[in-house]
């Protein structure tokens, strides 16, 4: 070969790495999201490197949505009569249906056998207030985007305004249950003081819904 085809041969390699190397163009978010193991959570300020505020909402609320859309949460908030259980949304076992309260039918009552703390010895959860989601909360089937309009929806959201939903995220005991399943069963992802902090920084940025095609 002779050294001039060699010269415009490294040329042309010289062009391409430069072609692939170009940055992003100006104005493009930042997105610098450090992956979390899947049983935890991002803090907020990972989110702080997505410069478009409406971008760093949605990225957030899909982090949320890890634990929205738990076993540990959506079996309670079942899109039925009948809630459900375990990891892969078995129904209730033994049969049992919301009731006119959502606490169950007379003699089957939630309360008969879920008390205010796990049962270890007798397998059986429990913490304060157990009952099923009222049914305009069903979250089972759910993408994170509608999840995301249904919880915007006082209609649907149990009549709570944001900061009521900050409040009852970050503290509510029924909640924070998804963290101390007891025996052997998989918690939530992260603690609820995260969760509860991230998702007082989604409201802060605008509360907005991720797309459609989004998956947490």
């Amino acid at each position: 070969m002779s050294r001039t085809l060699v010269i415009g041969y490294l040329m042309l390699l010289a062009a391409g790495c430069s072609r692939r190397t170009e940055p992003a163009p100006e104005g493009a978010p930042k997105v610098v999201t450090p992956q979390a193991p899947v049983n935890d959570l991002r803090p907020p300020e990972d989110f702080a490197g997505i410069s478009d505020r409406a971008e760093r909402s949605r990225a957030l609320f899909l982090e949320a949505s890890r634990v929205f859309l738990h076993p540990r949460c959506i079996n309670c908030h079942p899109n039925g009569d009948v809630p459900h259980q375990g990891d892969a949304l078995q129904l209730h076992d033994p049969p049992v249906v919301r009731g006119p309260g959502d606490h169950g039918v007379v003699g089957m009552e939630c309360q008969g056998c879920h008390q205010d703390h796990n049962l270890e010895l007798a397998r059986v959860p429990g913490a304060p207030k157990w009952h099923v989601a009222p049914i305009e909360m069903a979250w089972v089937g759910k993408s994170p985007r509608a999840l995301c309009e249904q919880l915007k929806d006082p209609a649907r959201n149990g009549g709570k305004t944001m900061q009521e939903l900050i409040e009852h995220n970050a503290h509510d005991e029924l909640v924070a249950w998804g963290w101390n399943p007891g025996h052997g069963r998989e918690p939530a992802p992260g603690t609820q003081e995260r969760f509860g902090q991230i998702f007082a920084a989604w409201v802060e940025a605008g509360a907005e819904c991720p797309a459609e095609e989004a998956k947490p």
